[in-house]
């Protein structure tokens, strides 16, 4: 007979390779029915590594830091022990409301998506579970009533939940699940001042759980913080994540500033990626100038701004995600947003291979001889003043920050984007790191994805300056350190040869589109969309019910309209085509000429007087021009 396995039976780290036998069915974890039951509604089949290993721990109240890669199942990994101990402490007589389980999360999408994975883990729960997500934006008094309430779970970002415990409306002394997502990413993004203020509020038997997609050496400052064993189980899966990432191709290309767009330009005008694809910019204003460079040909795509609401954001990402569109315009804002964000980090500098490069906030260099009387915008500053319902996190120390950018936002990790098929970095990421992290986005649960990546040799930054950025100088030196890191890990990053000598016939093409697309162009497509967003806000949910013909007004594709559309660039001619390419045309059969018989009668009568070589009546008679007045009666 088999002992029933005790806390002190775990070993001090556990790695995926130590674990003799992991359990292959989700039915062999112990869960409760109805849990089982959400699963099979969802097609989950068997457990990923990591829920396989991490959820027994988590049922026996052992402290787990695990590491694997985006994509792996961590939510479902620690979402279910969470659910299955309280359905079980409500299964006791005299059972009451009480707030057990506290999740913190970077970003306001995450907290989004969280949420939703609980709805769908307890569909079969009835009203057993209660969750609420405080990253929202509603008034204080509908948030205070809500967390009175007490409900079982709780899902916040660090800053949020800090200032609710503060306000003494959220009570966290029944704590006995605290749970950390995305662990590095909450300390990069300056929390610590609020993860201690919650640290200190924690009663002493909080069972905790860090999950990341890389657990590094500064975690030590959560662990000592959260975690209340000595010995907490480390599940690390590098064996799991190399096999899932040899189905990513990974390719860099070399070229000059204002050849990124003729690539790019080529590359979805001729479809040479097909499916979803992300594309990273540097900042804000590149993403606009990227969308409204390809409206110029007719290329329809979307940009996910973190100046924009939450809800909007999400909206855009369920849009991607459900297939409404292919193209999707984004800034790793985290990576760029330079001193504005790190003002509130007070961590120590990464190692050398880790060191990121950083970039001011403007990056767009102004072209020279600009004559537009256009003034420099700066991408960290709002161009409108922000709507109220784009929340902006005060700091610890009270003062607000100005109303520039959502300072929860973050793009490259987090957010679940779905069947990305390319990850395109029209601007190289600042660190490898960063570079890890997006192409983190494709090649997910064993789907196959690629990577390319536009790099600008050093000898060619500002070369083109209309195009130019910053950190286009630091190019090859973070290929270096992004080529040295992936090669540690067994994968390899190839060139990819494109003939540039081909695509020569679309050059004139990208000069008429770049010249249209100035600085002001940008500027109004920026306030363009945030005024929009007042059209598609909460307050005409109802009226888009009621008529649901106008729910094209809620796309994010549509065209910005800032520039003068040319419709001859919308046609590549044959003649345009590498490599003798013929496009094909579709077959209209025959198509007669219409007759015109008004264009006969004008003809007719311009013979009759003589203009087509016919000659006039009378023009060969002498008239005396005194005698041929008439004068009135």
């Amino acid at each position: 007979m088999k002992r029933k396995l005790n806390a002190h039976d775990v070993p001090e780290e556990t790695s995926a390779a130590s674990v003799p036998k992991p359990i292959s069915t989700f039915s062999g974890l112990g869960l409760d029915s109805r849990l089982l039951q959400a699963i099979a509604k969802e097609k989950f089949s068997k457990p990923t590594p990591i829920q396989a290993q991490a959820i027994p721990l988590a049922l026996i109240g052992k402290d787990i830091l695990a590491r694997s890669q985006t994509g792996s199942g961590k939510t479902a990994a620690y979402l279910l022990p969470i659910l299955h101990s309280i359905l079980q402490r409500k299964a006791l007589p005299n059972s009451s409301n009480r707030t057990t389980a506290l999740i913190l999360v970077p970003t306001k999408e995450l907290a989004s998506q969280v949420t939703k994975s609980i709805i769908t883990f307890t569909s079969f729960c009835g009203q057993e579970i209660r969750a609420v997500n405080i990253t929202r934006k509603e008034d204080d008094e509908v948030q205070r009533a809500k967390l009175l309430e007490k409900p079982d779970i709780v899902v916040a970002t660090p800053g949020r939940a800090s200032s609710q415990i503060n306000a003494s409306a959220l009570s966290i002394s029944d704590l006995t699940h605290l749970v950390i997502d995305e662990a590095d990413l909450v300390l990069s993004y300056g929390y610590e001042d609020d993860l201690t203020n919650i640290s200190t509020s924690l009663p002493k038997s909080v069972q905790t759980m860090l999950v990341s997609a890389t657990l590094r050496t500064d975690l030590d400052t959560l662990k000592g913080l959260f975690c209340q064993s000595s010995s907490p189980a480390m599940l690390s899966f590098d064996s799991e994540e190399s096999t899932t990432q040899s189905v990513l191709s990974q390719y860099v290309v070399k070229c000059a500033e204002d050849e990124k767009f003729l690539l790019i330009y080529a590359i979805f005008m001729l479809k040479l990626v097909k499916g979803k694809v992300i594309v990273f910019v540097q900042d804000i204003d590149r993403c606009y100038r990227v969308k409204l460079f390809l409206e110029q040909f007719g290329i329809r795509s979307c940009v996910l701004n973190s100046e924009l609401p939450v809800n909007s954001r999400i909206h855009v990402v369920e849009e991607f995600n459900k297939g409404m569109y292919d193209i999707i315009i984004a800034s790793d804002e985290h990576e760029v947003m330079g001193e504005e964000n790190r003002s509130r980090k007070k961590r120590k500098v990464e190692d050398d291979d880790e060191e990121e490069i950083k970039a001011p906030a403007n990056q767009s260099e102004p072209p020279q001889g600009r004559t537009d009387g256009d003034n420099d915008v700066s991408t960290s500053q709002s161009l409108v003043t922000a709507p109220d319902h784009i929340f902006i996190q005060p700091t610890s120390n009270g003062h607000k920050k100005n109303p520039k950018r959502d300072d929860e936002y973050g793009i490259s990790r987090g957010i679940d984007f779905q069947n990305v098929s390319c990850v395109l970095n029209f601007d190289l990421a600042t660190s490898s790191k960063s570079y890890a992290h997006r192409i983190g986005r494709t090649a997910r649960a064993g789907k196959s994805g690629i990577a390319l990546s536009f790099v600008v040799p050093k000898h060619l930054h500002r070369k083109h300056k209309p195009t130019s950025i910053a950190s286009t100088e630091h190019d090859e030196a973070v290929l270096a350190k992004i080529i040295a890191r992936q090669e540690a890990q067994g994968r390899k990053i190839e060139p990819y040869a494109f003939d540039m000598k081909k695509l020569d016939g679309f050059r004139y093409r990208l000069s008429d589109a770049l010249r249209a697309v100035t600085r002001i162009a940008v500027r109004e497509a920026r306030t363009r969309e945030l005024r929009n967003e007042l059209l598609k806000s909460e307050k005409l949910k109802r009226h888009f019910e009621e008529n649901p013909q106008e729910l094209q007004l809620l796309r994010h594709d549509g065209e910005s309209r800032a520039v003068r559309v040319q419709p001859h660039l919308r046609h590549v001619p044959e003649y345009l085509l590498p490599g003798g390419k013929r496009s094909v045309q579709k077959d209209v059969g025959f198509v007669g000429m219409k007759e015109n018989r008004d264009t006969e009668k004008r003809v007719g009568r311009a013979r009759s007087q003589g203009r087509f070589g016919g000659r006039k009546k009378g023009a060969g008679r002498k008239t005396d021009p005194l005698k041929s007045f008439k004068g009135r009666k």
